[in-house]
């Protein structure tokens, strides 16, 4: 499954995949890969993103009952 809320999160605060790779600590390709839905992150990158960000896990991880059927 896609997370498009990580990525209009990441757009929301300027930054580019890369700019959030070096905020959290893995690469371009691992933003990427988790955006797209074919990596799943470990709780503690899930973490790092969310401050990177200024979201919540809620914000961007939770699965909506409408989201799991894309």
């Amino acid at each position: 499954m896609k997370n498009k809320r990580i990525k209009i999160a990441r757009i929301e605060c300027d930054m580019s995949q890369d700019d959030l790779a070096k905020a959290v600590g893995v690469t371009r390709q691992t933003i990427g890969a988790i955006e797209n839905g074919s990596y799943n992150p470990t709780l503690k990158l899930c973490i790092a993103i969310c401050k990177a960000t200024g979201k919540t896990l809620n914000d961007l991880f939770w699965e909506e009952n409408d989201e799991e059927s894309e």
